[in-house]
């Protein structure tokens, strides 16, 4: 005969259980199609038999959490549920997650730090930490955007964008980037590999006479690029000696900020809006 402690520590082991199962559920219709998952399927992937399986999705239906296509009866996570994720997402934003870095980063380093985060065909700059250093930069003071494919920041934002996303964006940029007579398409293209190859863009174009800058791609969980870190400062800062120091102190920093990015962060979606743009 169970006493009152056991029949507790029992209820609370089950009660454990079945949101460890919920949370199974969950987690395993975030990583189907778009077109969501039968249930035998679904049984079959999180471990469960079917008639358990299907008793947790009605339970996540009727919170909202779940629905099902009444024509190809699979499931799918709702339209509730990414409101749900979008509401915790209004605590932070990718600004105030990297401004910690920033500031370490431009006292250590003795110069300018830039955030710039990609907003369609551009890239936008969210913040910057100012070093001793008078610099110029393309995209000026925080609010100033520039065509993907300009700037060291940019420039890494694009090159860490899936191949296809990556292609639009070069054919429709490529005129704007002939005003900086930057680039022609086999020249960016180079460029861009060169990037993804060393993980950094680096090069100095000299079209900001005496300025130099370095940036790397701060990637989501997905390895994709939403934004850079980058540093900007006089030329002879920026030589083969200290250059790889710089590197790998932006790359330990976007590397711990990465995993830590909300995805439903409002800012990454429409960073232009926060400084009242289009």
């Amino acid at each position: 005969m169970f006493n009152s402690t056991e029949r507790n520590n029992e209820k609370g082991e089950v009660g454990v259980g079945a949101v460890s199962r919920l949370f199974a559920v969950l987690r395993s219709l975030g990583d189907t199609v778009e077109g969501g998952e039968r249930v035998t399927q679904l049984a079959q992937r999180i471990g469960l038999s079917q008639p358990t399986t299907h008793r947790l999705l009605r339970s996540l239906m009727d919170e909202g959490m779940v629905e099902q296509d009444a024509r190809s009866k699979r499931y799918r996570l709702s339209l509730e549920f990414f409101a749900l994720a979008a509401r915790a997402g209004n605590t932070g934003n990718l600004r105030e997650l990297v401004r910690p870095a920033m500031l370490r980063l431009s006292a250590s380093l003795g110069d300018s730090l830039f955030l710039l985060a990609r907003s369609g065909f551009d890239a936008i700059c969210l913040d910057r930490s100012e070093g001793p250093f008078p610099i110029r930069t393309f995209t000026g003071d925080i609010g100033g955007r520039v065509a993907l494919g300009v700037g060291q920041g940019s420039l890494a934002i694009l090159a860490f964008l899936p191949e296809e996303e990556r292609d639009t964006v070069i054919q429709y940029n490529l005129p704007r980037l002939k005003d900086f007579h930057l680039y022609d398409e086999v020249f960016l293209r180079s460029e861009v590999e060169n990037v993804r190859t060393l993980g950094y863009a680096g090069r100095n174009t000299g079209v900001l006479q005496g300025m130099a800058g370095v940036a790397v791609p701060i990637l989501d969980r997905d390895g994709r690029a939403v934004a850079a870190l980058s540093v900007a400062t006089v030329s002879d800062r920026l030589g083969p000696d200290r250059l790889p120091t710089v590197v790998d102190m932006l790359k330990r920093e976007a590397a711990l900020i990465g995993p830590r990015i909300n995805p439903f962060d409002p800012l990454l979606r429409r960073p232009s809006q926060v400084f009242g743009q289009g």
